[in-house]
């Protein structure tokens, strides 16, 4: 049998549907006494023969778009640029909840960490330990790693490190990144003394750190380039050797971890082209003071803020051999040249929807797409619309339901003609954006660079070559299982006339066919750092 793109990620999805249709109706584990924070899982063996990475992305619920901007929204009351003691919590909690109810996974994840910080007088670490729990029962990986997090420290469960390792691995196996790169990390240890039994693994490892790379986490570009600096055999051993080859390998690394946000890629690159600790052994061809010099703007802008990260790097800073553009000295320009952009977004057209009166009302900027997601209960299980679903002769438009909210009966016909009233069937709605499609990459106020459109709009694939110098989108369909982690800012690219578009699997470490991503132009403009 043959499938169409479409087909294939629109099979996924009802099958994604389906998985978090069990656990949000059951919210059971397979032992439903067992609190999901006190589930048997296997003990951390670092010794495995081999790694398959997963990725996250295709694993959690989709996200609702009123809830992301909620929960951009709150993030931005965070900028490191207001003091913690300025910041209005109550209207971030307020936000996180908002968004949370929805079951905006990252807004459930931070709403946790909310209540650990204390920073709403009514919830604590309790409270943060069932919010993961209930992430967890959606399949969520990143909620295992955050239970890990919570045993290592004693966050509301005793303290208890064995289950706190099994809790990354589950969490790493589900393809966190955040366990990923950590455990692979875990796996580079050396010998202490000759026969100890080490924790050394150095080809699950490098998987495990390429895994987390390739969904951008930028810390494992760091580890791998220490990995990848050396000679070594299919069983992962070295004698230390280094060649042109991987030495350029451990260089171009370090420069993908700045791109994703690395600070200790960006100041180890400061360092090797700037002042090098090894002549005879530094990772770049020639001492460039100039290019240090701007890699520690990037690592100072980093360790103020993390969030930060830097896409269009080679507008402003290739690595050689490619001449340095000219530059006049100021961060701003600097780091404005360096990141992400956007377009003004799309204005709205009002939709059916929007039109409505209350519960039914939704605001122009989004229109509902039914999930296939269905629900019998007699309340609803989640807040969301929710609409009667097809088949069963009820027309209804689709009205936002808070969790607990008791379903509407209604009259309808059985098979025989009869009428009935009572319970129907309902189905859950996402709220989309209502701009037709248009490519449009979201990020928290501050970390993108509003430019024009260009004219015309240009679209190409993988195997074109770049036709027009500029940053450039790359960009799945809205039901694509990896859209969550390719229809992102951070994937964009500078990418000067003639060059050949990235590959997801060869420069992403990603397992995604070429041909399921269009690149589009989003700026031709040159930044004036003359």
């Amino acid at each position: 049998m043959i499938w169409n793109q479409s087909s294939m990620a629109a099979t996924r999805g009802r099958l994604a549907s389906l998985i978090v249709l069990c656990c949000l109706l059951a919210c059971k584990m397979p032992n439903d006494k067992v609190l999901p924070r006190n589930q048997s899982l296997p003990l951390f063996n670092p010794h495995v023969a081999d790694f398959i990475c997963e990725t996250e992305a295709s694993k959690v619920p989709p996200i609702d778009a009123q809830a992301e901007d909620w929960f951009l929204e709150a993030r931005a009351l965070e900028d490191p640029e207001i003091f913690v003691e300025d910041r209005d919590y109550k209207k971030i909690v307020a936000l996180t909840h908002q968004a949370a109810e929805r079951l905006h996974w990252k807004a459930m994840l931070n709403l946790a960490s909310l209540y650990v910080e204390g920073r709403d007088p009514l919830h604590g670490e309790e409270e943060a330990v069932q919010l993961v729990e209930k992430a967890m029962r959606l399949g969520i990986p990143a909620a295992y790693d955050r239970m890990g997090t919570y045993y290592a420290n004693g966050t509301g469960v005793n303290g208890d490190i064995t289950r706190a390792y099994a809790f990354w691995q589950k969490a790493a196996q589900m393809g966190n990144p955040q366990a990923l790169g950590f455990l692979g990390e875990k796996l580079t240890a050396g010998k202490d003394y000759p026969g100890a039994e080490m924790w050394g693994n150095i080809p699950v490892a490098i998987k495990m750190m390429e895994c987390a790379l390739g969904q951008g986490y930028g810390p494992s570009a760091y580890d791998l380039s220490y990995l990848y600096v050396v000679v070594r055999t299919p069983d992962g051993t070295s004698d230390g050797e280094r060649t042109t080859e991987t030495k350029e390998r451990a260089l171009q690394v370090l420069h993908t971890g700045v791109r994703l946000g690395c600070e200790k890629c960006a100041n180890k690159l400061k360092i090797e082209f700037g002042d090098p600790f090894d002549l005879a052994n530094m990772l770049v061809p020639y001492i460039d003071k100039a290019r240090a010099e701007r890699y520690g703007v990037l690592s100072r802008a980093l360790g103020f803020n993390p969030n930060r990260r830097f896409p269009n790097l080679d507008k402003i800073l290739p690595l050689p051999p490619a001449d340095l553009p000219p530059w006049d000295g100021q961060r701003k320009s600097l780091l404005d040249a360096a990141m992400g952009v956007r377009p003004p977004p799309a204005t709205p057209q009002p939709s059916a929807a929007s039109l409505l009166q209350k519960p039914y009302f939704l605001a122009a900027n989004y229109a509902l797409h039914p999930t296939g997601l269905h629900s019998d209960a007699p309340t609803a299980p989640f807040s969301a619309y929710w609409q009667p679903a097809q088949g069963q002769g009820v027309k209804e438009a689709a009205r936002l339901f808070h969790k607990g909210e008791a379903f509407r009966h209604f009259s309808t016909l059985d098979a025989d003609g009869n009428s009935r009233y009572g319970p129907v069937t309902w189905e859950q709605c996402l709220t989309i954006r209502h701009n037709h499609g248009a490519v449009e990459p979201r990020a928290v106020q501050g970390l993108l660079r509003e430019v024009g459109r260009p004219e015309p709009l240009l679209s190409c694939v993988c195997d074109q070559v770049c036709p027009i110098s500029g940053v450039w989108q790359p960009w799945v369909a809205a039901d694509h299982p990896l859209q969550a982690i390719v229809n992102q800012y951070w994937r964009q690219a500078w990418l000067t006339q003639g060059a050949p578009f990235p590959r997801p699997r060869r420069d992403w470490l990603l397992d995604l066919p070429a041909d399921e991503v269009t690149w589009h132009l989003m700026d031709v403009s040159l930044p004036d750092l003359g």
